[in-house]
């Protein structure tokens, strides 16, 4: 039985872990991927505070996992499968069945594992754009990781699909190896900061193309050009091209809930300012949350707010057993 069990390892899992451990909670967090969660596929942060010139992504998340370590918190390498409430102990404590304590049960890809209190920091994959020829050429010019597959783009024309921060970020990244880059935005202004947008005009390997969808992604084995519409004045282009990467937002990873949470129409789960859900003892934070701004700061912070409320919460129950209600 686990005082905490926590759900996903990226920055807002592995942050929980550290004030976890540091709270001295019997924690453990299971992540059914690599250490470091959807962020690792970009190659530098450079808005985290304390490194003006930026970190590495694998530095930066490394440094994490060793600190979540030393406060003696293990990761276990398993896919969460459904979640469960058990039924509730016996117990002598005269407080209303809403204060009782919890017991959550999580079958995973590996077992099965009982939890006083979760942590869920499940994350986001990215959103597919729903283009004609998109799954088609996935893996032969389709590609949702800049940092996976630039390198394969060297000298070559590439499009990217998206106008936030991670589709200007990565559109800066590609230029560093490719001929061209083509940036395809729906609106006429970009959603990215403006620091970003002014690198990326300033790079005379960047060019934009506003107030425009791709349509087609087209070829014979592999992308050759895309189709896009102009959706002010539906008038359509093609632009020759080997790649397509596309960032065009995130879908949580939240489907294992199975409606045991409450979650937006889009699957976001829906939290109060200390993080709980709509059970006791389960709280969230991180890309799987609602929220108004995705960036690591702001997962790290979530992630400590979690862990504070878990504490709370299992020594609020604990104390409650002890004293017999």
């Amino acid at each position: 039985m686990y005082d905490l069990v926590i759900i996903g390892a990226g920055s807002a899992g592995l942050t929980a872990g550290l004030y976890a451990g540091r709270f001295r909670l019997n924690t453990l967090i299971l992540e059914k991927m690599s250490v470091g969660g959807q962020i690792i596929l970009s190659s530098i942060i450079e808005n985290y505070p304390g490194f003006p010139a930026g970190i590495s992504t694998y530095e930066l998340i490394d440094r994490f996992k060793k600190q979540v370590e030393d406060v003696g918190v293990k990761i276990e390498h398993s896919e969460v499968l459904e979640i469960s409430e058990k039924p509730l102990p016996n117990t002598n404590c005269h407080e209303s069945k809403a204060e009782l304590p919890r017991i959550y049960n999580i079958k995973t890809s590996d077992g099965f594992f009982d939890t006083k209190s979760l942590i869920i920091a499940a994350g986001a994959q990215a959103k597919r754009l729903g283009a004609e020829g998109e799954e088609k050429f996935i893996g032969r010019g389709v590609s949702y990781c800049a940092t996976c597959d630039g390198p394969l783009f060297k000298n070559k024309d590439v499009v990217v699909a998206g106008g936030g921060d991670r589709a200007i970020e990565e559109a800066i990244f590609l230029s560093s190896y490719a001929n061209k880059v083509t940036v395809v935005h729906r609106r006429q202004e970009l959603r990215a900061s403006k620091i970003l947008e002014e690198r990326a005009r300033q790079n005379s390997k960047i060019n934009f193309v506003l107030d425009n969808i791709i349509e087609k992604i087209v070829g014979r084995d592999r992308v050759e050009e895309v189709v896009v519409k102009n959706v002010k004045t539906g008038l359509e282009n093609v632009i020759p091209c080997q790649g397509v990467f596309i960032f065009v937002g995130v879908i949580p990873n939240t489907r294992f809930l199975k409606n045991f949470l409450r979650i937006d129409e889009l699957g976001f789960i829906i939290t109060d300012e200390d993080l709980t859900t709509s059970r006791d003892g389960i709280f969230a934070g991180g890309d799987c949350r609602k929220k108004s701004l995705y960036q690591v700061i702001t997962a790290c912070a979530e992630g400590a707010i979690a862990a504070n409320s878990a504490y709370k919460y299992v020594s609020h129950q604990t104390q409650a057993i002890q004293s017999g209600g």
